[in-house]
C-alpha cells in the first residue's frame, strides 16, 4: 500500500499558504496563480486553517461580503482535518469521502510537510491498481 509520504515524494512538494490577515482577494489571487482550489492558512509557520473555493462561495459571496474588505481569518475553516505521512492512500480516500473534503494537509510531529488533494489520491489509487493488474498478468502468463 502506498503511503502519504511516498505520494508526497512524487508530486510538487511546495506548500502555498497565506496569513490570516491576508485579504480574501489576495488568497484568491494566489489560488488562481497556483491553479489550486484551496490554500493553507498559516501563522508563524503553524497551520491555523484552510481557505477553499467552497469557503469563498458559502461564507463570503452568499453573505454579501467583499473579498478586498474581508480577511482570510474571518472566512477560513478553522477545524482542519489532517493526515500523517505514514498513513495510507486508502486512509486518505476514506477520510476525504466520509468528511466530504478535497484537501488534506499532512502533518508530521505537528509540522506541516505537505498537502494531498483528492486528485492526487485518485491518481495514486489508479496507478497502484494498474501495477497490481500488470503483476497479475505476468503471474498468469508464467513470467514469474
Amino acid at each position: 500500500m502506498t503511503t502519504v509520504e511516498q505520494l508526497l515524494k512524487t508530486k510538487n512538494a511546495e506548500i502555498w499558504s497565506v496569513a490570516p490577515q491576508s485579504t480574501v482577494y489576495e488568497a484568491l489571487q494566489m489560488m488562481a496563480m497556483k491553479d489550486v482550489g484551496a490554500i493553507l492558512v498559516t501563522d508563524k509557520g503553524n497551520l491555523v486553517g484552510i481557505f477553499s473555493e467552497r469557503d469563498y462561495t458559502r461564507k463570503l459571496v452568499l453573505k454579501g461580503r467583499f473579498s478586498k474588505d474581508t480577511t482570510v481569518g474571518e472566512m477560513m475553516t478553522r477545524r482542519v482535518l489532517c493526515i500523517e505521512p505514514h498513513s495510507t492512500i486508502e486512509d486518505c480516500m476514506a477520510l476525504m469521502t466520509n468528511k466530504h473534503i478535497r484537501h488534506l494537509p499532512v502533518l508530521e510531529d505537528e509540522r506541516l510537510v505537505g498537502i494531498v488533494t483528492i486528485g492526487d489520491v485518485v491518481k495514486q489509487i489508479i496507478s497502484d491498481h494498474e501495477f497490481t493488474i500488470e503483476q497479475l498478468g505476468k503471474y498468469m502468463s508464467g513470467e514469474y
